[in-house]
């Protein structure tokens, strides 16, 4: 295991990459120009395309050790995936989510969670089946849904979630804490 300058030990994003400071790196084509850009998991604002500057779709994998970091802290509304493995309906429901992410891009955060290897995140969301749907705002969790659904539904729980009173689209609840 390689370490970074700053003594962490780095972690490989699913494409193999890794930034200087050891966090994951995810591989994504702008579907504005096509252009291929690496996004880290957790970075400051919300990842643009370095060749055109449109908006890119972050989704990012988490656990025990980085969820703060990457999912607590994001700037953007985060929506938080609690999947298994073993799961059928998680399989099927993962491709929706990615897509709700790529229409979402610059307006959410997709996140990952393997239950099996993050046993605390699933203890403190209380996650009684799978999948287990959460919208997060500053680490706050103002949506929850359980269970596959068709990737229309998907679409319209989320978009309503971030759009609802006190949600992350209120001006009021979008207020730093």
């Amino acid at each position: 295991m390689s370490t970074s300058p700053q003594g962490r030990a780095a972690r490989t994003g699913p494409d193999g990459t890794t930034d200087g400071a050891g966090a994951s790196l995810r591989t994504v084509a702008c579907a504005n120009c096509g252009r291929t850009n690496r996004i880290p998991a957790a970075a400051e604002g919300s990842p643009r395309c370095g060749h055109c500057r449109a908006p890119l779709p972050w989704i990012a994998e988490a656990g025990d050790a980085d969820f703060g970091e990457i999912a607590e802290q994001a700037s953007l509304p985060v929506l938080v995936d609690l999947w298994a493995t073993w799961c059928g309906p998680c399989r099927m429901v993962s491709p929706a989510l990615e897509r709700v992410a790529e229409d979402l891009a610059g307006r959410i955060k997709l996140v990952k969670i393997d239950i099996d290897k993050s046993p605390s995140l699933a203890r403190r969301f209380e996650v009684q089946a799978v999948p287990t749907l959460l919208i997060l705002d500053h680490g706050r969790p103002v949506a929850r849904k359980t269970g596959a659904a068709p990737a229309n539904a998907l679409r319209q729980w989320v978009d309503e979630s971030l759009s609802a009173p006190g949600g992350p689209a209120d001006p009021i609840s979008r207020r730093p804490r």
